[in-house]
């Protein structure tokens, strides 16, 4: 959890600033500033000035009426994994974890109200992709991996999330009574295992298990793969894989 700090200690106009490249993303790569002023709530006249500081600092790019985001930004979130040993501990360990699977891997942390992919496998042999890559945000309400940090994480947080984020259909799968995600978040709490069969990814299976103590876990470790390649007989020996690497990539995340 972060700590509660005062609103007079805090910088509102950087606020905006960050809010505004958080409006780029997968649907979002190119976008006016109408467009921007539209996605964060910020008067456009201070999203005129945010923008040009962005473009002027290199963190945004300027093609005629249109701004998308330059790979500067990257430089923001190398630090992180950089700090965190990612490239030297954690990446080992991933690339391990997927070779016994036989799947590509993918290691989330909780960010707000999403969940967002930290680490990725490399391995060359894996058969399918769904397009998720470092950096990536996945809802919390939909995908095995979200659910997971929903279970296992803290409770006030995991109930404000499921009582208050939208609910967006994906596929015909995907649940979208409330009191039915929360049921389905209470089950994975007693067994420890997430699997969302369809519901994020037609036809595809999302496997995840968390990574910290119950009640405090931050992290999940998952893989997503289409159910035509992994049955449900499968569930359980993939299951056991993924567990039996949590202790190590937890301690290297310490």
């Amino acid at each position: 959890m972060q700590p509660d700090i005062p609103t007079k200690d805090i910088s509102l106009t950087f606020m905006k600033g960050m809010s505004v490249l958080r409006a780029f993303d997968d649907a979002h790569s190119h976008l006016t500033l109408a467009e921007i002023a539209r996605l964060t709530g910020i008067e456009r006249a201070a999203v005129r000035r945010l923008v040009l500081t962005l473009v002027h600092l290199g963190y945004v790019h300027k093609d005629e009426n249109r701004y998308s985001l330059t790979p500067r930004v990257l430089v923001l979130g190398s630090g992180f994994l950089r700090g965190n040993q990612f490239g030297r501990r954690v990446q080992p360990l991933m690339e391990l974890c997927a070779r016994e699977l036989g799947y590509s891997v993918g290691l989330t942390m909780r960010d707000g109200n999403a969940a967002v992919y930290v680490a990725q496998s490399t391995q060359q042999n894996a058969r399918y992709t769904f397009g998720f890559t470092v950096g990536s945000r996945l809802p919390l309400l939909a995908t095995a991996i979200g659910r997971m940090l929903l279970a296992w994480g803290d409770d006030a947080w995991a109930e404000e999330m499921i009582a208050t984020l939208p609910v967006e259909r994906f596929t015909p799968e995907t649940l979208t009574d409330r009191t039915l995600i929360a049921d389905a978040v209470r089950r994975i709490r007693d067994t420890g295992v997430s699997i969302v069969e369809g519901e994020f990814e037609a036809g595809a299976v999302g496997i995840a298990v968390p990574i910290g103590a119950l009640g405090r876990a931050e992290a999940a470790l998952g893989l997503s793969e289409p159910m035509t390649v992994v049955p449900p007989s499968e569930y359980p020996r993939l299951t056991g894989i993924l567990q039996r690497h949590v202790p190590e990539i937890a301690a290297a995340l310490r």
